[in-house]
C-alpha cells in the first residue's frame, strides 16, 4: 500500500502533535494508565490519518467507450436533470458519496480532453445532501470525450476543507489518470449523455478505476 503524496504534510503534522503531547504528558507526571491510554489513542488516530491517505493496488477497468467510477464509494443519486451550467442541455447525473473510510483519490472516468476546469468557493453542506453539488465549494471539470461531453464535479462535504484538482484546460487526458483528491469526506458528480447505458444501480458500492458506471 503507498501513500499518497497529498497526505505527507498533514502526516507529519500530526506525527509532530502527538508526539510532542505524549511527551509533554510525560514530563508532568501523570498516572501510566493514563499515559498508555492517551498513547494508545495516539497511535491510534495516527494509524487512521495514514489508512485515509492509502493508495491501494488495482488492476484498472480500461474501455474507451465505458466510463469507470471516478471514486470509490455509495452511488446516491442517478437522475435526470438539466445542467445549467456547462452542458447547458439535459443530461444524467450519477453521484458518488466518498465516507471517510473510502480511498480518496479521483480519477478521469474516461479519456478525453479537458475543456474547462474551475473552482467555485461554497458552503460546507454534508456531501450527502442534494444541495451540496451546487452550494458546497467545488471543482467543475468538462471534457470531450468519445462518450460525448461530460462534467465531473468534485465536491466538499461537511468534514472536507480542501479540494486538490490536477485538471487543466486544453490537455489530454486518459482513462483512470489521477484527477485529484478531496481530504476527508466528500462526493463526485457525473453528469453525462443520456443515451450512455448506466450500468450501476442506486446505493451500490463502486471502486475507482474498477467499476464501470454507464457506455454506449
Amino acid at each position: 500500500m503507498k501513500i499518497h503524496k497529498e497526505g505527507y504534510s498533514t502526516i507529519i503534522l500530526v506525527f509532530g502533535v502527538l508526539c510532542l503531547l505524549n511527551l509533554y504528558l510525560n514530563q508532568i507526571h501523570l498516572h501510566p494508565a493514563i499515559l498508555w491510554t492517551v498513547f494508545l489513542v495516539s497511535a491510534l488516530f495516527f494509524f487512521v490519518i495514514v489508512f485515509f491517505f492509502r493508495i491501494p493496488k488495482r488492476v484498472f477497468t480500461e474501455n474507451a467507450e465505458s466510463l469507470i467510477a471516478p471514486a470509490d464509494g455509495e452511488v446516491v443519486v442517478i437522475e435526470d436533470v438539466y445542467e445549467p451550467d456547462y452542458l447547458k442541455c439535459d443530461c444524467r447525473q450519477i453521484s458518488i458519496f466518498m465516507s471517510p473510510l473510502n480511498v480518496h483519490v479521483n480519477r478521469y472516468p474516461i479519456a478525453g480532453k479537458v475543456i474547462e476546469s474551475d473552482h467555485h468557493d461554497g458552503v460546507k453542506l454534508p456531501a450527502f445532501n442534494p444541495k451540496s453539488s451546487t452550494k458546497n465549494e467545488r471543482t467543475s471539470i468538462m471534457m470531450e470525450t468519445a462518450c460525448g461531453k461530460i462534467l465531473c464535479r468534485q465536491i466538499a462535504g461537511a468534514v472536507a476543507r480542501r479540494i486538490v484538482t490536477y485538471a487543466v484546460a486544453d490537455t489530454e487526458v486518459k482513462q483512470n489518470q489521477e484527477l485529484g483528491f478531496i481530504k476527508f469526506g466528500s462526493r463526485v458528480d457525473m453528469f453525462i449523455p443520456k443515451d450512455l447505458k448506466i450500468e450501476v444501480s442506486l446505493n451500490q458500492k463502486v471502486r475507482g478505476g474498477q467499476t464501470v458506471i454507464a457506455r454506449k
